[in-house]
């Protein structure tokens, strides 16, 4: 199979029709590949996405013309010819320009791909950017293939160097975090599991249940994932799941719950003796809780579809704990998923609503002296503290609380994980309380 002419296929996709790249992926276009085929096919994709901007910028200065008057299909295949060129060293630079020349669909096409190409690789080591001293807001965006309105809002929270850090840390970031299950196996037993399988991997500092592996892993090809040891979980996740603090005897509501992973922690938290009552608005996704709890092993978790905004009156006033992952804009994530990194940062005004009034549902559910997590994935300040400041300034019966799970502090009950600071995801969490009276 041309690996390259189907990376071109879904990257068009991707492109015309608004689809997530790993969507393009799963596509029955990519059904049958070999490990190596599916591998080079999501390097490819993953590459040329998240670097698109950049190589847009090399495409106008090397080929002397505007992105805006290029045909859709050449414009993909030099992104994808100069992500091969530049950033996956395993393809020699022949074999990049000489199969990409390839996909052109004419004579004209293939001598207009073969000069840009032949071009990039001349100029492999002194490729074009902005001027830094005349914008250094827009040389970030290119250097770093992020739009200028998140460049801009990273550099307002962060500073000039703060926010370069920043947009360096999504691009280099590369592990994979993994939630022990300790009522299957203890966390030194697994990570000596991994370790004979020549696995690196270790603790994520004194953080309980959480271990590390170097470098991007399928996680069904990692040992215990079949006996349910382990599942995929972000170290500032986890966090968050270790902040809430279900235990045995808790009645936990979390209340957007898919893929389920905080649910998982608080089961296993809890040794799987909570009353867990997991709901998300997707029916349709709801199948990865109900795979993943049988997987882990898991029978104090019920799932089912509830839309957040409309809460269960029958539940109101009987939760210990509420898990409150609001849906957000996904800033905190940009290594983990290049696209969300192209949203426009200044069309979010819908969301502000949402997650207020999904925080304001979800309290419903607690007791007097339950506590809730609320929690974005985000680094947006309007999605995260400025939604708890008003909900506690309009709310007296409610406070924030502090807490420390392993070397992490709260702040008013605040804390906000920085990629470039604490290497995991940019992440938000906010602990408030019910006051007994």
């Amino acid at each position: 199979m041309n690996i390259r002419k189907l990376a071109l296929e879904l990257l068009l996709e991707y492109e015309l029709g608004d689809k997530y790249v790993n969507l393009s992926l799963s596509s029955h276009k990519a059904d049958n590949l070999s490990p190596k085929e599916r591998g080079m096919l999501t390097s490819l994709l993953y590459t040329t996405v998240e670097h698109k901007l950049t190589y847009d910028y090399y495409i106008s200065s090397l080929a002397k013309r505007e992105i805006a008057k290029l045909d859709p299909y050449t414009h993909n295949a030099l992104r994808i010819g100069l992500a091969q060129i530049v950033d996956i060293s395993s393809v020699p630079d022949f074999a990049a320009v000489n199969e990409t020349v390839k996909l052109a669909r004419g004579a004209g096409e293939r001598a207009f791909i073969n000069g840009v190409l032949r071009a990039a690789v001349k100029n492999k080591d002194s490729l074009p950017l902005p001027p830094e001293e005349k914008n250094y807001k827009r040389s970030l965006s290119v250097k770093y293939s992020f739009p200028l309105a998140t460049v801009k809002l990273f550099d307002s929270l962060y500073g000039r160097e703060g926010c370069e850090r920043l947009l360096l840390a999504f691009s280099q970031q590369n592990y994979t975090d993994l939630f022990v299950n300790t009522m299957k196996i203890s966390v030194d037993d697994f990570l000596d599991k991994l370790r004979s399988f020549g696995i690196t991997a270790k603790r994520n500092g004194s953080v309980e249940n959480s271990v590390r592996i170097d470098g991007s892993a399928d996680a069904r090809r990692i040992p215990g994932f079949s006996e349910g040891e382990f599942f995929v979980q972000d170290l500032a996740s986890t966090v968050a799941s270790l902040a809430l603090g279900a235990r045995e005897g808790d009645t936990v509501v979390d209340v957007c719950s898919c893929p389920g992973g905080k649910s998982f922690a608080s089961a296993i938290l809890s040794s799987d003796k909570a009353d867990i009552r997991s709901f998300d608005l997707h029916e349709s996704k709801l199948s990865l809780i109900e795979s993943g709890k049988g997987r882990l092993g898991l029978s104090s978790i019920k799932v089912r579809a509830l839309d957040a905004t409309t809460p269960d009156e029958s539940l109101f006033g009987t939760a210990d704990k509420v898990i409150c992952d609001a849906p957000c804009s996904g800033l905190g994530v940009l290594s983990k998923k290049p696209d969300l990194r192209y949203k426009d940062v200044t069309a979010l005004d819908s969301l502000y609503p949402l997650q207020y009034s999904i925080l304001e549902s979800s309290v419903k559910y607690l007791r007097r002296g339950g506590v809730l997590l609320y929690s974005t994935c985000t680094l947006n300040p309007r999605e995260n503290g400025e939604i708890v400041d008003r909900f506690l300034a309009e709310n007296g019966e409610f406070e924030a609380c502090d807490f420390t799970v392993g070397g992490f502090s709260s702040e008013n009950g605040r804390l906000t994980l920085l990629p470039h600071i604490h290497n995991t995801d940019g992440f938000f969490m906010c602990k408030i309380r019910k006051k007994e009276i």
